[in-house]
């Protein structure tokens, strides 16, 4: 643990983001893994989960989470999944 204000500080607020980071990427990996469950079972509500694990995948790459070739291999491999 440091000794220095400034750097327990930045203990803290690295922390707390650290927090929200895994909150976000975590969120994105459910909404991927409903929609791959909902095109193996067949429900036809799959498209709407598409659209919202694409928003999910943007939402992550626009914040520097994940890389932004990741999200675009990402996206192109659930709506390849879909065309199948």
């Amino acid at each position: 643990m440091p000794n220095i204000e400034s750097a327990i500080k930045r203990v803290r607020t690295s922390e707390k983001a650290n927090v929200l980071n895994n909150t976000q990427k975590s969120a994105m990996r459910t909404a991927i893994k409903k929609y791959e469950t909902a095109l193996a079972e067949g429900a036809d509500n799959s498209e709407a989960l598409l659209q919202d694990a694409i928003k999910a995948i943007d939402s992550v790459a626009s914040k520097g989470l994940i890389h932004a070739n990741k999200a675009a291999r990402d996206k192109s491999r659930l709506a390849k999944k879909m065309s199948k």
